[in-house]
């Protein structure tokens, strides 16, 4: 069976790839742009196909069998160019490392920890005990909101429930109120939503009906000292409205991960954005790191390696998007 890894992101879950397969496969690793000789042969004649890509800049891969993406993420592979009999499938994997990216982001807000071994470096002990205005907030006495309920708001809502926090939820599909969910709204009460939680976490899939979900409406609804944070992708907020509920200060801040631009290249260096968002005080800025560990890779890697032993062997594949 022929194997390739099409592009620099895949090449991330290329080492010790075969040592998992443990069989006999013929693994090649080819170009984003499919430019050195021979390349697009390989990728045309590929059984398997492991990458985050298919677009017409590439050739019909006839030969296909399963197009593995190894992200959660395919809106850049085209259903249509798949040939009949292919399978699509992605990865997970990703949640746990999420998840704690968006407790160490919201620990930080209430937990001083770097200002004040900052100041006791010098002397100052603005933050001990009895000092005037050294009281601090709790994570656990606030409200979260998770707008998606998939791999990711599950694995927040079960760590949010630690911390002693409510958790409310909206979902495109029904969530029963739970010992991890506290309430739920559908995405047609997402005002209401919005303004229940004092942290709105975006978690949703992005496609055409979920792009802009969280407009100015959405946005306006919250409560004047919420946050909302984004790992799910940048355009599920409006990018003005995001921009605007931030610089007129209509809402506490944000923690934003996934964004509306990104580099044309590695090692580019580019703002996230068509607006001046690395302007705002009230924003923590992170290059789409948060699902980004060992521990991810490790976990996909796996997810891959087993359903490419499921395709030989005739089983049902997991994770199957289409």
């Amino acid at each position: 069976m022929k194997i390739v890894f099409h592009g620099g992101n895949a090449a991330n879950f290329r080492p010790g790839f075969a040592e998992m397969l443990q069989g006999r496969y013929e693994i090649i690793d080819l170009t984003d742009g499919l430019d050195r000789p021979g390349e697009r042969a390989q990728f045309a004649s590929a059984e398997v196909i492991i990458g985050v890509r298919l677009s017409a800049n590439e050739p019909d891969p006839t030969k296909l069998r399963l197009y593995h993406a190894p992200a959660a993420g395919v809106e850049a592979i085209d259903v249509k160019r798949l040939p009949v009999g292919s399978t699509l499938c992605n990865c997970f994997g990703h949640e746990s490392a999420i998840a704690e990216y968006v407790f160490a982001a919201l620990l930080q807000r209430h937990v001083p920890l770097a200002d004040a071994d900052r100041n006791l470096r010098h002397g100052d002990w603005t933050h001990l005990a009895g000092s005037p205005g050294a009281l601090r907030t709790e994570l656990g006495s606030q409200t979260i909101g998770l707008l998606g309920f998939g791999h990711i708001g599950k694995a927040i809502a079960s760590r949010a429930k630690a911390f002693g926090m409510r958790v409310v939820v909206a979902n495109r599909s029904p969530v029963a109120t739970s010992a991890v969910v506290d309430q739920s709204f559908g995405l047609d009460a997402l005002p209401q939503f919005m303004g229940a939680a004092d942290i709105v976490v975006v978690a949703l899939p992005l496609n055409e009906t979920t792009r802009g979900v969280v407009d100015a409406t959405a946005l306006a609804s919250m409560q004047p000292n919420a946050i909302v944070i984004n790992v799910g992708r940048g355009p599920l907020i409006d990018e003005a409205a995001l921009y605007d509920a931030l610089k007129t200060h209509h809402i506490g801040g944000a923690i934003i991960d996934t964004w509306y631009t990104y580099p044309a290249a590695a090692g580019q260096k580019a703002f996230p954005g068509r607006l001046p968002f690395q302007e705002l005080p009230n924003l923590v800025m992170t290059p789409h790191m948060s699902g980004w560990t060992h521990g991810t890779v490790l976990r996909r890697q796996q997810t891959i390696a087993d359903n490419i032993r499921r395709l030989d062997h005739g089983e049902t594949l997991v994770n199957v998007v289409s």
